[in-house]
């Protein structure tokens, strides 16, 4: 980033404290050697990784276990021209412990849909950035 374009970038912590704000994110991941991205809602965990729920049958759950991804979550103000965006890259992986799946189940997010055979996934937090844009707005503009 130009140090004169506005934006600041973030330290890992103060990323880590902006997405614990927002239910909802965009996963980024492989299908069939393209890119797609899904809207998701999620949450952070205990130790800091992105958990999601969703159907267990999913043709993302399916793409995304053991895969390297991206996930990312922002939050903008269009009348002060000001936000922000934060990136997590890491592995993905299906929940499969019981145990861990019932943890998740009494503190993780629910799924906006009706899902029956719902699955957590995890996202480990290898590489953490964001950038945040501060009030841009013209002065004496209403």
């Amino acid at each position: 980033m130009h140090r004169h374009d506005g934006f600041r970038e973030l330290d890992r912590q103060e990323c880590l404290d902006l997405l614990a704000q927002v239910p909802l994110g965009r996963i980024v991941y492989t299908e069939n050697a393209l890119p797609a991205v899904l809207p998701v809602n999620f949450f952070l965990d205990r130790d800091q990784a992105v958990v999601l729920r969703t159907s267990g049958a999913s043709r993302m759950a399916r793409a995304v276990d053991t895969s390297v991804v991206a996930f990312e979550a922002d939050r903008f103000d269009e009348a002060t021209r000001s936000g922000w965006s934060v990136v997590v890259t890491g592995r993905a992986s299906k929940v499969t412990d019981p145990g861990e799946a019932e943890r998740l189940g009494l503190s993780g997010p629910l799924s906006w849909a009706s899902i029956e055979d719902g699955v957590y996934v995890r996202i480990e937090p290898e590489l953490v950035t964001g950038r945040v844009l501060d009030d841009v707005s013209p002065t004496g503009t209403v």
